[in-house]
């Protein structure tokens, strides 16, 4: 089955989706003159702008919903196979792919707002919707959203369990089976708490845990301070192939890089259009702007914090797939979070795994959260067309025995799994707001426009020609309707 797996994701993850990931980024970069460097100020502000509603969650628990699901095991393990396999160069091509990315990151989440509906007393939005609502092709959605609900439902849950219980079996001895059980009750509970009790969650655990793993990273940089304009040099030069030892994999730098990038922080896969559509905002715009800061933190941030533990203490090897290595100073042990948990324990001796285990729990617990809400959600569109109202019980006890099945599998098979499952779905949603881009455009025009007049943006899709935003349509009747009470009384 491994083999198998591992030609579709070959097939998925050809050189083709390197290039249209960062195309799409670069597209969208000029199509919004740049939005994601314009308006950095505006996207912190904003953050913190929102409330909840009795339908909606607030702007910030969106984002960190959304950042759940982006910081993950791909901020740890993810960086090592992309140095392992690229070099150091692969980080500086994660930059950039976050650059890029902040833009697509914008239109996705923007377009995720616009098309929104309500459903009962929840807010409910992504892929599926916008693109049966704005390019009025059902059959494409529901194939999004079959792929998204199999995706997050099932592939790629595992690789974040199976991270948690190797990192605990080899800290604490605590058998994996042991630690599939404990996650399983603990998601168990806040699962079956609704979108609300994930948000909350979201909302205190996933400050915390960035915030001390960056304070963890300074503290490595300091203590190997004479290192560190090295390491940078040697991350700049191996990226361009001027580096000696380096020059002849800039392709694989390239590769891994932009494969790791899209891994982490999932800029144009799809994944933050689901709590995007989630928040109580004014205007499509904001939640966009949000959610496209969200990948800095995701990859400029918690990714690099990674890769300059691991490269400033020298803990990392690389053997580009098929050659000979090229540093091989951890022989023998596989790329991922044994690199960091090393990088740590050089300087803080007795502290570095547990360290690590304990960042690595709460990077992917969280994500698990996400990834979960998504495929409710997705599985919430197909509900409506197959009415079996029964899906959402299932989908519950089967995504909590993949998280059991990944935790106590091999690692091999589960990286495979979900490489196949996020390359699939680049390749719909790049797709999809590519074909969206006029709609995305208007809207982020008339946000500038609005801002540009002082006033605080509000969204009405009738005055702009967009068709198929019934949520926005009627709130902005029962805007007027209220309006016009009011003057009359």
């Amino acid at each position: 089955m491994e083999s198998i797996v591992n030609w579709a994701v070959d097939q998925v993850w050809s050189i083709g989706l390197v290039v249209f990931a960062l195309g799409a980024g670069l597209f969208f970069s000029f199509a919004t003159s740049f939005v994601q460097i314009r308006y950095f100020k505006e996207m912190i502000k904003l953050l913190f702008e929102g409330k909840s509603s009795e339908s909606g969650v607030s702007s910030f628990q969106a984002f960190c919903m959304a950042l759940a699901g982006r910081v993950g095991i791909g901020n740890i393990a993810g960086v090592a196979t992309a140095i392992a396999f690229g070099g150091p160069g692969a980080v500086f091509w994660m930059w950039i792919m976050a650059l890029l990315g902040g833009a697509s990151a914008f239109i996705e989440s923007t377009l995720a707002q616009v098309y929104k509906i309500k459903e009962g007393n929840q807010y409910r939005g992504g892929t599926p919707y916008f693109v049966e609502k704005g390019l009025k092709m059902r059959w494409f959605a529901a194939l999004i959203a079959v792929v998204v609900t199999l995706c997050y439902g099932i592939l790629v849950p595992g690789i974040q369990a199976n991270t948690i219980a190797v990192g605990f079996e080899n800290t604490t001895g605590l058998s994996k089976s042991i630690t599939g059980i404990i996650l399983v009750a603990l998601l168990g509970i806040i699962i079956f708490g609704g979108v609300k009790r994930i948000a909350t969650v979201a909302e205190k655990v996933v400050p915390f845990m960035a915030l001390g793993y960056v304070i963890v990273t300074f503290v490595i940089l300091f203590a190997n301070m004479s290192e560190v304009p090295a390491m940078f040099s040697l991350i700049i030069s191996s990226a361009f192939g001027v580096n000696e030892a380096f020059g002849g994999i800039i392709g694989a730098a390239i590769a891994w890089g932009v494969k790791r990038a899209v891994f982490s922080n999932v800029a144009g896969v799809g994944e933050g259009t689901y709590s995007s559509a989630a928040a109580e905002v004014s205007h499509p715009a904001k939640q966009g702007l949000v959610q496209g800061f969200s990948v800095y933190i995701d990859t400029i941030v918690v990714c690099t914090a990674t890769a300059l533990m691991i490269l400033v203490t020298g803990m990392y090897s690389v053997t580009p797939e098929g050659q000979e290595p090229i540093v091989d100073k951890m022989s023998g042990i596989e790329a991922g979070p044994i690199w960091t948990q090393e990088a740590v324990e050089s300087v803080l001796p007795g502290y570095g795994s547990l360290f690590v285990s304990i960042a690595i729990f709460f990077f992917a617990f969280t994500t698990l959260m996400a990834y979960y809400y998504i495929a409710e959600t997705t599985l919430v569109y197909l509900d409506k067309k197959l009415k079996l109202n029964w899906m959402k019980t299932v989908l519950k006890i089967v995504f909590l025995a993949m998280v059991y099945f990944g935790s106590v599998q091999s690692a091999s098979l589960l990286w495979a799994l979900g490489d196949l499952g996020f390359g699939s779905m680049a390749w719909l949603n790049l797709v999809a707001i590519l074909l969206l881009t006029k709609p995305a455009i208007k809207v982020f025009k008339d946000y500038e426009a609005q801002k540009k007049a002082g006033l605080d943006p509000v969204f009405d899709p009738v005055k702009l020609g967009i068709h198929g935003a019934d949520f926005w349509e009627e709130k902005c009747k029962e805007a007027t309707s209220n309006k016009n009470k009011r003057s009359v009384s």
